[in-house]
């Protein structure tokens, strides 16, 4: 028993596997039941785009290595976690202008079940007082191809893991390298996101990291909720102001509806744990995203009731920031500092609830939390947490 690996990609040392296929039954002992599948897709705006597909016997996650390791998404049986985006992708960075004038050129790509944003900036784009860009959209990390990719099965545990190294760097600029281990365990239908960002550069650098974890339909229904331990809330804006009486609940696609943003700080366990609950309208069946608070202290629900051809679609999203421009969260602290050489991780689960047994143990988790805690909730904006807002 010991670890076996496979290296699908290493830029720096010419390596690159065009496919790779490992099926159940082919590795011993707990990793019976893995498998592992590689391959370019071909055609329309995926054509170039590696994607790697693993599985324990209860879930199934299709990683994108050629966008910043990103999980595109998961299957467990009958439960699907992911969305229908207009943009059909997974889409080759290629295609994804991000640096357009208007800032929002992310959009064109943005498809993802777990898409991270940052690293170097992760909110609203920003402009230079001439008008023209400063930061886009949720930042490059995302439309960034991975540089080495692993695939790692521990035969005597049965985990299996696929490990991804991703440079965001700049000549004179900011230079942050993204590490990420994404895992599976035999027995569990759920994912963990273990990423630790370091500085690589000579001189002390400014982060920010959210992850951008979105659900629609089949999960996502009218009726859907969200279910989280609230410590403080507050929506981002006058239209989100305006429905806070429904903040929590998911109606049908209206065509043209604005999209709607809420801020939180969590309550959470004593070591910082804590969980956000998304099921559908009958309860019976969910999905959980697990986190720590002592590593990301913000977290931004985002919902998108229009139609489905336009995105039915809601965001459960913890980060180290508020997505704001990056020059609100840098003078409100929000930005995080990394010395040179310097490294911070951060871990996100993604767990399925399959039964109404299952939804309502995660709910539980959530109402454990919120014991003893009274939730502090701003009908209108905070000024420290939405940017354009004054007293």
């Amino acid at each position: 028993m010991g670890e076996q690996t496979w290296t699908i990609l290493d830029s720096q040392r010419g390596v690159y596997l065009e496919s790779l296929t490992i099926s159940p039954g082919e590795l011993p002992g707990a990793a019976a039941r893995v498998h592992v599948s590689k391959r370019r897709l071909r055609g329309g705006p995926c054509d170039g785009v590696d994607l790697v597909e693993i599985g324990n016997g209860e879930m199934t996650v299709a990683i994108v290595p050629t966008r910043g390791m990103g999980i595109w998404k998961a299957d467990c049986g009958r439960l699907k976690l992911g969305w229908t985006s207009p943009t059909r992708g997974p889409v080759n960075p290629a295609f994804v202008p991000i640096f357009e004038p208007s800032g929002l050129g992310w959009l064109d790509g943005f498809d993802e079940l777990l898409v991270r944003c940052g690293l170097e900036s992760n909110g609203a784009p920003e402009f230079h007082d001439n008008g023209t860009l400063r930061y886009p959209l949720h930042g490059r990390i995302a439309n960034t191809p991975a540089e080495h990719v692993q695939v790692a099965v521990d035969t005597g545990s049965g985990e299996i893991s696929v490990v991804g190294r991703v440079r965001e760097t700049r000549l004179f600029f900011t230079k942050l390298q993204l590490t990420t281990k994404i895992s599976l365990i035999p027995g569990r239908p759920e994912f963990t996101v273990t990423d630790t960002v370091t500085n690589l550069a000579g001189v002390a650098a400014g982060m920010e990291l959210l992850y951008h974890i979105n659900f629609g339909t089949p999960l996502l229904d009218p009726g859907a909720r969200v279910v989280l331990p609230i410590r403080r809330m507050a929506p981002r804006d006058a239209t989100a102001a305006a429905e806070i009486d429904r903040w929590d609940v998911y109606g049908s696609g209206t065509p043209g509806k604005p999209e709607t943003v809420y801020f939180f700080d969590l309550s959470a366990q004593a070591s910082g744990q804590t969980l956000a609950l998304l099921h559908n309208a009958q309860s019976s069946s969910g999905v959980a995203v697990v986190f720590n608070v002592r590593q990301l202290p913000c977290f931004t629900l985002w919902k998108n009731e229009q139609p489905e051809c336009d995105g039915y679609v809601t965001g459960l999203e913890p980060g180290v920031n508020f997505p704001n421009v990056r020059s609100f969260e840098q003078d409100r602290g929000r930005v995080v500092a990394l010395d040179p050489g310097q490294s911070r991780t951060f871990s996100v689960t993604v767990r399925a609830c399959r039964s109404p047994d299952e939804v309502e143990a995660a709910r539980t988790e959530v109402l454990e939390l919120q014991q003893g805690v009274l939730p502090q909730v701003s009908r209108t904006p905070r000024i420290e947490w939405s940017a354009g807002i004054t007293e």
